[in-house]
């Protein structure tokens, strides 16, 4: 981090661009606080001047502009617009989340490109990507995150196996079942409740019962 009066780290920033023939690499936060005490951020490429390649671009040139600070600085302010959205509404949780999980993967695409040696030429070297190659490969590799995250199918749910399938099932006598179930089914729900349940077994003779506990000889 660096700190410095506006128009210092502005120059500065500026001189460290030309060498590296980049717009910057981090961003510049501007922070404030508004009429109900809020922090609010501006943000921003710490900028850097690139003359020379708006100048190719111009004239139809082949350019590799590393777009880093400027990627950084709209990700921070998508951040904060997001989290002041859901600070003023908290139903726009929903939002919020879908916001920060794009802004973070999208970081982290970027940084994966650069880290395959992908990158623009100012960080690749002469055989780096293009202003557009770059780009297109990003967005390739942010849309791939973004659909690993998306199951293709929902994840099967693990039920008991119906019992219908066991052997001798088939020999089960249904309707005095159905009688049998009719005595604890008190309501006609279809279901049965505790008490209901505890009494039915009581009767089948087998409720669990508690271990008893042998007591030693009298001595």
């Amino acid at each position: 981090m660096l700190i410095s009066s506006f128009c210092y780290i502005d120059m500065l920033t500026d001189q460290i661009a030309q060498v590296h023939r980049s717009p910057g690499f981090i961003t510049s936060n501007l922070i404030g606080k508004d009429d109900n005490g809020r922090i609010i951020k501006e943000y921003e490429a710490s900028h850097g001047t690139v003359t020379d390649l708006w100048l190719d671009h111009l004239a139809g040139k082949e350019t590799s502009m590393n777009p880093l600070g400027m990627v950084e600085a709209l990700i921070g302010g998508m951040n904060h617009a997001a989290i002041l959205q859901y600070e003023g509404d908290s139903s726009k949780k929903d939002i919020h989340d879908k916001v920060l999980n794009y802004t973070s993967t999208l970081r982290l695409a970027m940084h994966n490109t650069f880290r395959y040696g992908q990158g623009t030429r100012d960080m690749a070297g002469p055989t780096g990507f293009t202003t557009e190659d770059f780009i297109d490969k990003v967005a390739w590799r942010l849309g791939r995150y973004l659909s690993d995250q998306v199951e293709k199918e929902a994840p099967p749910v693990l039920e008991e196996p119906d019992r219908s399938y066991r052997r001798g099932f088939d020999n089960i006598d249904m309707a005095r079942l159905h009688r049998e179930f009719d005595k604890y089914d008190k309501e006609g729900t279809g279901r049965v409740g505790f008490k209901d349940f505890a009494k039915m077994l009581v009767k089948m003779g087998i409720a669990p019962e508690k271990k008893s506990e042998e007591k030693g000889p009298d001595v």
